[in-house]
Order: C-alpha cells, then sequence, then structure tokens
C-alpha cells in the first residue's frame, strides 16, 4: 500500500531538514583533513577466468587516511581511459564478490565499486573496518557517533565516497572528465553526498536514496535502518536536539541543495524502507537538472532492472560528450545552497 503523502503534495515536497550554519565549512574541513592524509593508490590483478573484463582490487585512503576497499573492472583490451562510473552499496552491504555487479564494465565503462566500512555481513560480504570512534548506539550502523557530527559514523563514510571519486580519477584506466556516481538506497545518499562535494563528477543516479529528510523519515515509517534512529531515541529520551543536529549534516536534501550535477533520481510510492517524501524533498530541491522515475506500485526494490536500464541510458548520454562540449567540473567544497 502506500506509505506517505499523497503523490499531489509528494511533487511539491521539499521536506523538514534544518540547515547547519556551518555546513560547508564542516564538509571542507573534512575532506582537507582526509586529502592531507592521502597515500597512493593500490591496484591489484584479480584472477578471475573472466576474458572481457579484468578485475582489479584496490585500496584507497578513505576518512583520515584510513584503508577502503573497492573493485575495478576495466573492459579488456581497451587500452584507453574510459568513461567511469563510481558506485556505493546498501546498508549491509559491502563491495561483494569479483565476479558480481559486471553491468557497467560490460557496457563499456570503468566501474569501481566502493566497500562500506564496518558493513559488509547483511547481504554482500565487505572487506573494509570501520576504525572511528563508536559510542551507545542502537544495533547497527545508523546511531553510531550519534552523540557527535564530528564522530557519526555517516561523517566517515561520506569522506570515503568523496574520495572514491578523488581515487579513480588518478587511475589510468579512467578518463576524468568523464565520470559518474551511483547508487541505490544508502548507496543513493553516498551518490548525492559525492556529487555535491566531489570535483569531477559529471552526472548522478540516486536510486530511493536513503538519509533524505531524515527528521520526518524516522517518525513515518517502522523499518530499518531508520528504525535504528527511533529505537535510540526511545532509550536517549533529552537527545533528541542533538540527534537531529547530527543527522542534518549528513541529509541528503542538505546535500541536493548543493549539487549542479545532472541527477537521475527513482522513488518508489510503496517503499516502507525509504520513504518517497524523503526522495521527493531531495529531488524537489536539488540545484541542477533532474530526471525522475516513479514507481507507483514498488516498495524499495523500485524500478529493480527497469532503473538500471534508465540509469545506463542517462549515463551513456551524460557521459558522451566531448569534454571540451561540458560545463566546467564542480569544484570541492565550501558551496553554498544551490552553488
Amino acid at each position: 500500500m502506500y506509505t506517505d503523502l499523497p503523490e499531489e503534495q509528494l511533487r511539491e515536497y521539499r521536506g523538514v531538514v534544518r540547515e547547519p550554519a556551518d555546513f560547508d565549512d564542516f564538509w571542507a574541513h573534512t575532506l582537507a583533513q582526509a586529502r592531507e592524509a592521502a597515500w597512493p593508490v593500490r591496484l591489484e590483478p584479480v584472477v578471475t577466468g573472466l576474458t572481457a573484463i579484468d578485475v582489479y582490487d584496490v585500496t584507497f585512503p578513505g576518512f583520515a587516511g584510513q584503508p577502503v576497499r573497492a573493485w575495478l573492472r576495466v573492459p579488456h583490451g581497451t587500452g584507453t581511459a574510459l568513461p567511469t562510473v563510481v558506485q556505493y552499496v546498501g546498508y549491509g552491504g559491502g563491495r561483494g564478490h569479483p565476479l558480481e555487479n559486471l553491468l557497467w564494465a560490460t557496457a563499456g565503462l570503468t566501474h569501481l565499486q566502493m566497500d562500506t566500512r564496518g558493513q559488509g555481513s547483511g547481504w554482500s560480504r565487505g572487506d573494509t573496518s570501520d576504525l572511528g570512534a563508536t559510542g551507545a548506539q542502537a544495533p547497527g550502523v545508523a546511531t553510531r557517533g550519534i552523540a557527535d557530527p564530528r564522530t557519526y559514523y555517516y561523517r566517515r563514510l561520506i569522506t570515503d565516497a568523496v574520495r572514491a571519486v578523488d581515487a579513480a580519477r588518478t587511475l589510468p584506466m579512467v578518463d576524468p572528465t568523464r565520470l559518474a556516481v551511483l547508487g541505490h538506497s544508502q548507496g543513493g545518499a553516498m551518490a548525492l553526498a559525492a556529487g555535491a562535494l566531489a570535483p569531477g563528477v559529471r552526472a548522478v543516479v540516486a536510486l530511493v536514496p536513503f538519509l533524505c529528510d531524515i527528521p520526518r523519515a524516522v517518525v513515518v515509517t517502522d523499518a530499518h535502518p531508520y528504525r535504528e534512529i527511533r529505537d535510540y531515541l526511545a532509550i536517549h529520551r533529552n537527545a533528541e536536539e542533538r540527534t537531529l543536529t547530527t543527522l542534518s549534516y549528513v541529509d541528503g536534501v542538505n546535500f541536493a541543495r548543493r549539487c549542479r550535477r545532472p541527477t537521475r533520481y527513482s522513488v518508489a510510492l510503496m517503499d516502507d524502507i525509504v520513504p518517497p517524501s524523503g526522495v521527493y524533498a531531495a529531488h524537489n530541491s536539488h540545484a541542477g537538472p533532474t530526471e525522475l522515475s516513479v514507481w507507483r506500485y514498488n516498495g524499495h526494490e523500485a524500478g529493480g532492472i527497469d532503473d538500471d536500464e534508465a540509469a545506463l541510458r542517462f549515463l551513456t548520454a551524460q557521459l558522451a560528450a566531448a569534454p571540451e562540449a561540458v560545463p566546467a567540473a564542480a569544484q570541492p567544497v565550501p558551496l553554498t545552497p544551490g552553488g
């Protein structure tokens, strides 16, 4: 059944999340620290038995220079830098197996799939530890370090997402002028953040993105992962203001207000995991051109393979133009809303 506002209201909805006064300074400082701790990206070829795709085990410096793993999949025998997709993974998953997720490389793109720190045991495997602060938390990662935006888990993961773009742009298989970011759910949230924060992103695909308009989401769904935040607040009864302040620094609506990159969204009106109002709030607040697929009879799976097919068409078009025909790449933060 439908889980949120009527569709007519959703088309106009822009969210209730507040924007911290130091939002841009917070992310500029965070990313500057991460880049100061950088070290060279490491690539190791993986023997897979594939003949059409070469796979590499990648390690790159993420938050605070901490090691983050990824798979790099490249069409075999190309011999040139290619348009590239950096992909982020949904909640509970990791980078998976090197033989999984071959669509993008099969389509002729270089594909970097980032691992997810501290996850990767829910539905796909991961290999990256979360070395950050914790403190009291509900089971899962959605409240890890939530007492302060500086210690919050998603500060680290979003930084990893931006640094994955930085790392990809240094690789010889990557055309740094033709790079996009993509993800579903938590991965869509990371794609939105990277689209706003990472220099050189040409386009964004955010499929049913998590972490959008979080103050509303935690009170209109009983499903996890948002349920983790509600459960935390049910015990830490006096921490609501502090918690919502922390969450505002990672809210996708605030990133959408700063993202000028062409972006394709999808939303599912029967989604009880990511409320549709959050996706609409980000889409309706987006600073750049957008496309939106509305799946009226789907839950969190959204458009499934139809979303992938549409994303492939969108990315093929966005990454096809010669560099000189494309507006200058987005600059790093600091940013202003809509800038």
